[in-house]
């Protein structure tokens, strides 16, 4: 098998990743920076990465200000970087300044089953016990009993107690039903802090993984009292063979090396970029193979089932608290069907897959697919992110 580090890699640069509307966005970034052996906070301004560090050590701290986003547009900084070099620097290099995923001490939760389509393809995934080959024909049987009844249904609804009903009666009840049209949506932690990787980084699919896809998301970044401040794109690797097996496999399938990307930028909710504008973002994917395959998809906050806040308000409140802040997560529209390997068994990633997640608001996280095995090791945690700060009297 060719090494993750001898594949071809997509070349990024700043026209290629950054928000339609940049030059009104206040977008945050996170780089490594080789003189300090640590990360920097910093704002992207133009096709100019400004380090603000020594006003916000993290972009936890960042977030808790309630002028970040005029900081973010008009603070004086430090160091600049040009965002085309950050780009271009391969992966997990620690002799070059490179971009990484723009969060760092908030936790990484994911809300799971917020879409009608990809929840009836997590009912597949559980009906065939993690296998590709019986897709097609559970597929078929899903879509004739369960397909048009849950249209339009609020979860926690009396409408969605009489969907629950009927499909009680067929036969056809899954806990993903549950927290699709249930009272309580899923939310997971999907991933260690700091463990995220950015865009133009690697992305892991566990080796055992024989049935897999990309999940593109919006990804809500949340203050340690519940606000949205802002919101970013991610990729929740899923690994439908694994968790199909059984849902208790959900940490096997979901929290491996290099599994969450996130990026490329944080763009700071103001005046010009509500919350209204996140609850219409749409997201594009674009999934190409190193053998000209290309797979095109989408997802739409528009069709969620749930409103985003009523996602945060599940994540945090009196039952629970992040004093250093969350990002969230919200689910995906997107279910691959299309067969690639073999009739019948849907889509699945190849190693060397390239994979984009655009938004024209947001920017593109674009990451190539390797064994996770292979990726670059997480080796910088908690710690060392305290010790960095440190040495460099950012505490």
């Amino acid at each position: 098998m060719e090494s993750a580090a001898a594949r071809p890699r997509p070349v990024l640069t700043a026209e290629s990743v950054l928000p339609e509307d940049a030059g009104r966005a206040a977008l945050v970034a996170r780089v490594h920076d080789p003189e300090g052996d640590g990360p920097c906070v910093a704002a992207v301004r133009g096709d100019h990465v400004v380090d603000l560090t020594a006003l916000a050590p993290t972009v936890s701290d960042l977030m808790e200000r309630d002028d970040a986003a005029a900081v973010v547009r008009e603070a004086d900084g430090g160091r600049t970087w040009r965002l085309d070099d950050l780009l271009q620097a391969r992966p997990g290099r620690r002799d070059v300044p490179r971009l990484l995923a723009p969060v760092d001490l908030q936790v990484i939760k994911a809300a799971g089953v917020t879409f009608a389509r990809s929840l009836l393809e997590r009912v597949i995934e559980e009906r065939t016990g993690g296998d590709p080959a019986q897709a097609a024909r559970v597929r078929a049987r899903v879509v004739q009993v369960v397909g048009g009844r849950l249209d339009g249904i609020r979860p926690g609804s009396p409408e969605a107690v009489k969907a629950k009903e009927l499909l009680v009666a067929e036969g056809l009840w899954s806990q993903y039903l549950e927290v699709g049209i249930g009272p309580d949506p899923e939310v997971f932690t999907k991933a260690p802090v700091l463990s995220a990787v950015g865009t133009g980084a690697d992305i892991g699919v566990l080796g055992a993984s024989v049935w897999n896809n990309p999940e593109p998301e919006a990804v809500l970044v949340v203050d340690s009292r519940g606000r949205v401040r802002g919101a970013t794109l991610g990729n929740d690797v899923n690994l439908r063979d694994i968790e199909g097996r059984s849902a208790l496999l959900l940490s096997r399938a979901k929290d491996n090396n290099a599994s969450c990307a996130i990026g490329p930028f944080v763009r700071v909710l103001d005046e010009d970029f509500g919350l209204d504008a996140v609850r219409g973002l749409d997201i594009g994917l674009r999934v190409e193979g190193t053998d000209g395959y290309v797979l095109r998809g989408g997802s739409s906050l528009r069709e969620i089932s749930r409103d985003v806040l009523d996602l945060v308000a599940a994540t945090h409140g009196a039952h629970h608290q992040y004093p250093d802040g969350f990002v969230l997560f919200t689910g995906t529209l997107f279910a691959p069907t299309e067969d690639r390997q073999a009739p019948g068994a849907g889509f699945t990633h190849e190693y060397g897959d390239v994979v984009r997640i655009s938004s024209p608001r947001l920017g593109a996280l674009v990451n190539t697919v390797v064994p996770s095995e292979e990726a670059a090791p997480w080796t910088f945690g908690v710690g060392a992110l305290m010790r960095s700060l440190a040495r460099r009297g950012l505490l």
